[in-house]
Order: structure tokens, then C-alpha cells, then sequence
């Protein structure tokens, strides 16, 4: 294979494909063959990153069909010719399954595409296969360990190999961030895209909620809930954002989304787009680890140099990530969601959130080796999402996320945005036994719990960890936040491709990086 084509699929943008498939340089055969065989060598052999959890085995007669297309009539539009993953729990009526990285799901085929995948394909993007991800969104257990399944295994990040890559699009991030596709879709509840998209050195969005659908999407929360992009830079995120959103009858909130939508997100993508913008600086996000603080303190001064007007301090939300509160909005929506997918999906080996759990307990030494199902259990007790119960916490929620947090602090300091640190600390060790060390720093709770976007960008690395920096808003302010995003990923160009360590300590002071 030629190298030049291997590296254009490993680092290539969008844009910059696009136009080599126009010259003739490359194909959408070559590149799904290359980005193929990437997934062979890195994801299954390797460092063995486990981010793939399953290949689309018409990919390469696609990628053909596909040529034959753009020779015959033209491309379709940016994404002809692409190569794209989407998360495990995104719907794709072929071959593959769908199983949200659960043994119980396995032989779970759907019948029609998600509305996001329907999307991706009329586009004319190559479906590679799917992603691993957190079992059940990371809320199978209180203890779960990101990125690992009991399906897929455990996935790794690729910038040092012992470290979490976050979840639960874990293997999205890490797909996108070792070059295995030129973008991935993944999913959030409360952090699944932008926390491993910030702890891979990517660009994550998650949009208002009701900009993307949600039909076929295996979810946690309605009120929370959406699909999003995720790509190595912020014009490859405003892309696919183009091709995701839309109305769809089957999740009617897409109609405010339509037309809410820009015509072309990709118009916002302005170098100067920082000058005279008034940013918050959320304190409350900070003070966890020193070496993040000291990272988005530099990203502040650089932001000061691009002209933004930094209001500092504000307080965005007193939600803390994961709190009670939200917990228990989870629960109540976990049993409406996984219920409502299953009775759905007749194929599908487990028909309820009930048989979930017998199907766990009965194979528990391969579904169950580190940690339980005590999350699934909690949601059984539980009613639905009508449960007079569960619209008293949705409402609190709301109140204390808009009214009482993001909306206040935007309007008592006149800001365009509010910034933080994406996650508290750089990625901590990978431990399926004790779980997840997550500190209680990192903004993805304010936005996720308002329905309100939220884009990540690279800013950084502690001794070879990466560390993002997030722009968020009011709702539908997704260009803007493209806008800023895409300034300062410009002008700073802080990520670098993964070096695939060992351990922390390991590779030359350059790989390492420094506080």
C-alpha cells in the first residue's frame, strides 16, 4: 500500500481528502483499505487499543460503490469517500450488531439504520464498523471501569496505554485519535463525548439536545440524551455536524432542531472569531490537579492574545458530575430507555431491562468479572420517566442547570461562552477492579444536564497526557462555540499525534510532554 495514502487516511482532514479523491491521489477504496489495515495492526495487534468492536464487512464494497459513483456522476458532498466509525450503541441495519458493548445483546441485528447512520450514508460516508464503548454507558454498575465491556474488552489510550480514555464513547475518541477513521460519532448522557474526546487530545461536540436525533441510539436519559461528532479537528467536527442534524419524525424534539440549525456550520469557522468575545471562566471546575490548572491558565492567556474579553470568575452550576440528583434521573431513565429499545428490537436476545439482569446474573463470570450490575438493579425498582417522582428531579435539575447556573451566569456578565477544564485531571490508571478515579473537577455536568452544547478542544498534555479545554453556552449556540473552538485550535495547534507509551515515564522528554 502506498505510504502516501496510508499517512493521508491516518492524518488527513476532511477537506483536505476530499480534494485528493478529486485529484485522483486517493479513493474511498484506498483509504478504507488503509484505514483497514490501521485497525489491524494497531487495534487488533499492536498496542492492542481494543477501540473497534466490530468491522463492517461491506465496508470495502461500499468504498467501491462509492468510486464508481463520484467517476460516474460526482461526489455526493464533503463526506463522500470517508471513512467513519460510529458508537456500538448507534443502530446500522447491515450486518453488524448493535449490542451497547453487552454479551447479552450479541446477535441483536436491527432492522432499520439510526437516523444518524441513515444520514452518514447519504452522505456517502464508508461505514468501517462500530466502536466499543462503556457497557451500557458506563451504567451498568457504580463502580464500571471506562471503556471496558464485557463484549469488547477493555480500550486503551492510545497516548499512554495504561491510562483511562474515559468513557462511554471511549472507543470513539480513541479510533479517531490513533488514526483508525477520519471521524466517529459517538453518544452522551453526561460527558460520554466530550470526556474522552479532551482525554484523547481530539475535538468533541455534544450539541443541544434535540439538534441530532436520538432514534436508534441505545440512551440513558432522554432529557439528556444525544449523538454528536468527534474528529481531530474543529472544521472536521463542523463537517459532520452539517450531515447529523435534520428533522426527524421519529424524534419529534428534532423539529425545534431543524429549525434551529445552520445551513453550513462551517461559515463560523472565522481565525478571528475570539476578538472581543466575553468568556467566563468557571473557578469551580478547577483546583484538582495542578498540571490541568496549569494548562487552561495557559489556554486562558492565549485566549487574552486572541482577543477574547476573559471575565474571571464565574460560576456556571453547584452540580457536581454524578451527583445524586442526576443519578437518580438516570435511573429512572435508564429503565425507560433500555425497555423501550428492547421492545422495540425483536431480534434482540434479552426483551427487557428484567431479562438484562437474569441474562447478567446467569453469566456473570463473563459478564460480571470486576465489577456488578447494581446500577441496572437500582433502575428496576424504579418507574418511568412519568413517574411524578422522576419529573419533581427533572425539574430541579433543570432549575439548577439553566435558571439557577448556565443561564445566570451568561446573562449577569454579558459572556458568549463560559470556559473550563473538560475533566478535572489528566486520564488516570485503568483499573476494572476498583473503577474509575474520577476527580470532581471538569464542566461536563452544567451543559449536559441544561441540554446545552459543549465543544472540547486540545489544550495541552501533562507528561504526555492530553488535557481539553471547553467552550460552553446557551442553547443552539453551536456555531459560535465552532467559531471559538477553531480560533484557538488555529492558533495554538496544541495536539500532536499519540505515541502509543507504555506507561507514564516511558518515550523521550518530547513525547512526555512537561507541566
Amino acid at each position: 500500500m502506498d505510504d502516501a495514502i496510508r499517512n493521508d487516511a491516518q492524518d488527513g482532514s476532511i477537506a483536505q481528502l476530499h480534494k485528493a479523491m478529486a485529484r485522483q491521489e486517493c479513493s474511498a477504496t484506498s483509504l478504507c483499505e488503509a484505514a483497514l489495515h490501521r485497525i489491524a495492526s494497531l487495534d487488533r495487534a499492536g498496542p492492542t487499543l481494543r477501540s473497534v468492536i466490530e468491522i463492517n464487512p461491506d465496508a470495502p464494497a461500499i468504498a467501491e460503490a462509492l468510486d464508481r459513483e463520484r467517476r460516474q456522476s460526482g461526489p455526493r458532498g464533503a463526506l463522500h469517500g470517508i471513512p467513519v466509525l460510529v458508537k456500538d450503541s448507534l443502530d446500522t441495519a447491515d450486518r453488524m450488531m448493535t449490542t451497547a458493548g453487552s454479551l447479552a445483546l450479541v446477535g441483536n441485528i436491527a432492522r432499520r439504520d439510526a437516523f444518524v447512520v441513515e444520514r452518514l450514508r447519504q452522505a456517502g460516508a464508508v461505514l468501517l464498523g462500530k466502536t466499543n464503548m462503556s457497557e451500557w454507558g458506563y451504567m451498568r454498575s457504580t463502580r464500571a471501569c471506562s471503556g471496558w465491556s464485557s463484549r469488547g474488552g477493555q480500550v486503551r489510550n492510545p497516548y499512554v496505554l495504561d491510562r483511562s480514555p474515559l468513557g462511554s464513547s471511549s472507543g470513539s475518541a480513541v479510533a479517531v485519535a490513533a488514526g483508525l477513521c477520519v471521524a466517529a460519532i459517538g453518544a452522551e448522557v453526561d460527558g460520554s463525548i466530550v470526556r474522552p474526546a479532551s482525554s484523547n487530545s481530539i475535538v468533541g461536540l455534544k450539541p443541544t439536545v434535540g439538534l441530532i436525533s436520538r432514534t436508534g441510539v441505545i440512551g440513558v436519559a432522554d432529557p439528556q440524551d444525544t449523538a454528536g461528532p468527534m474528529a481531530r479537528s474543529v472544521a472536521d467536527v463542523a463537517a459532520l455536524l452539517n450531515v447529523l442534524t435534520g428533522h426527524d419524525p421519529g424524534d419529534p424534539i428534532t423539529a425545534e432542531g431543524a429549525r434551529r440549525a445552520a445551513a453550513d456550520y462551517r461559515v463560523f469557522l472565522d481565525p478571528a472569531a475570539l476578538q472581543g468575545a466575553r468568556l467566563g471562566v468557571a473557578r469551580e471546575c478547577f483546583g484538582q490537579h495542578e498540571g490541568t490548572d496549569a494548562v487552561i491558565e495557559q489556554a486562558i492567556a492565549q485566549l487574552r492574545q486572541l482577543g477574547a474579553v476573559i471575565v474571571d470568575p464565574v460560576r456556571a452550576s453547584a452540580l457536581p458530575f454524578f451527583g445524586d440528583l442526576e443519578l437518580e434521573l438516570f435511573r429512572y431513565g435508564l429503565k425507560h430507555s433500555v425497555n423501550r429499545y428492547l421492545q422495540s428490537h425483536p431480534l434482540a436476545p434479552v426483551r427487557s431491562l428484567e431479562e438484562l439482569i437474569r441474562f447478567n446474573r446467569d453469566h456473570a463470570a463473563a459478564v460480571m468479572p470486576y465489577f456488578q450490575q447494581e446500577f441496572l438493579e437500582q433502575a428496576q425498582t424504579r418507574g418511568d420517566l412519568h413517574d411524578p417522582a422522576c419529573q419533581q428531579v427533572m425539574a430541579e435539575l433543570r432549575r439548577l442547570s439553566r435558571a439557577g447556573g448556565i443561564d445566570r451566569a451568561l446573562r449577569e456578565h454579558q459572556l458568549d461562552a463560559i470556559i473550563a477544564p473538560t475533566e478535572g485531571s489528566p486520564p488516570f490508571v485503568i483499573d476494572p477492579l476498583v473503577g474509575d478515579h474520577i476527580l470532581p473537577g471538569g464542566c461536563s455536568t452544567p451543559p449536559a444536564v441544561a441540554g446545552y452544547p459543549h465543544i472540547t478542544v486540545p489544550a495541552g498534555y501533562v507528561q504526555g497526557l492530553p488535557v481539553g479545554l471547553s467552550f460552553f453556552a446557551g442553547a443552539w449556540q453551536e456555531g459560535k462555540l465552532l467559531g471559538y473552538a477553531h480560533a484557538f485550535e488555529q492558533a495554538t495547534r496544541h495536539r500532536r499525534p499519540p505515541s502509543f507509551l507504555p506507561t507514564l515515564g516511558a518515550g523521550t522528554p518530547q513525547q512526555r510532554g512537561s507541566l
